[in-house]
């Protein structure tokens, strides 16, 4: 029986592993905006502009948009984190020192809520092997299902995030939130910076006071998720924000609320 659960793990792990690394071409859906594909296969926004020649993140459904091969797996920093922790979380094929190298860290130091790189260039080929041996080998022990985890939150869309400790990047501040909907009469639906809320019904667009966060700014919101800094407002001042939604029932049901907002990029 235990050797039943290590090929089960160790197939679920290679699904994951290998679908993430196959993905070559995307045909954009109604809905879709850049940043939920390049969310949902692990891509810098800019990197899949640069390889689809996109001069703006305007797409249209039907498109077809390429992406890279090689996808690099993100774990996010959660509050008691250590580098240590989460180097023992991938048992011996990650180590401290990688992390550093591969995150650019010239300390052990890591804030709460960014986003650092656990695979490198080559981990994916070594956990697929790694796996690949598991299932005629060992039963289940500890370390492989520490290892079923973490590998379900590396996979989640996240994109890499360089915290920069001397200044308000990586930071997170406390603020008011309320939300708000383009889908209301007399309202144009787009956005300061010129997205069009009307055509990308789904995008993640909060309002900012540019004294404080600046347009374009990439961000992650409590209970919201990852956005962009792309919208103001007349009432949004100091640490305040409105966050986007489709509809006003889901803008009505947020409400006012104090969350935490890292600032990422």
């Amino acid at each position: 029986m235990k050797k039943l659960v290590s090929l089960f793990v160790g197939l679920i792990m290679i699904g994951i592993f290998a679908t993430t690394v196959a993905a070559e071409e995307y045909e954009v859906k109604k809905g879709d905006t850049l940043w939920d594909i390049a969310n949902n296969h692990n891509i810098e926004v800019e990197e899949l502009m640069n390889v689809n020649g996109l001069n703006s993140t305007l797409i249209h459904p039907k498109q077809i948009l390429k992406l890279n091969g090689h996808k690099n797996k993100y774990y996010i920093v959660h509050k008691g984190d250590t580098l240590s922790g989460i180097s023992k979380s991938y048992g011996d094929s990650v180590t401290v020192a990688d992390l550093k190298a591969w995150n650019d860290l010239s300390s052990d130091l890591i804030i709460t809520g960014e986003q650092i790189i656990v695979n490198g260039t080559e981990t994916v080929q070594q956990e697929v092997n790694q796996l690949s041996a598991d299932v005629s080998q060992a039963p289940v022990k500890a370390d492989p299902v520490i290892k079923e985890k973490a590998g379900k939150e590396v996979t989640q869309s996240i994109k890499k995030k360089e915290a920069k400790q001397s200044n308000v990047e990586g930071r997170t501040l406390t603020v008011e939130a309320t939300a708000y909907t383009a889908n209301c009469a007399g309202c144009s639906g787009v956005t300061a910076t010129g997205v069009n809320l009307n055509e990308n019904e789904n995008a993640k667009v909060i309002a900012v006071d540019p004294s404080v966060i600046p347009l374009g700014t990439k961000v992650y919101v409590e209970d919201y998720g990852y956005a962009v800094a792309a919208d103001t407002g007349g009432a949004i001042n100091g640490q305040k924000i409105d966050v986007h939604f489709s509809t006003k029932d889901e803008a009505y049901s947020w409400g006012r609320k104090t969350v935490d907002i890292t600032i990422l990029e």
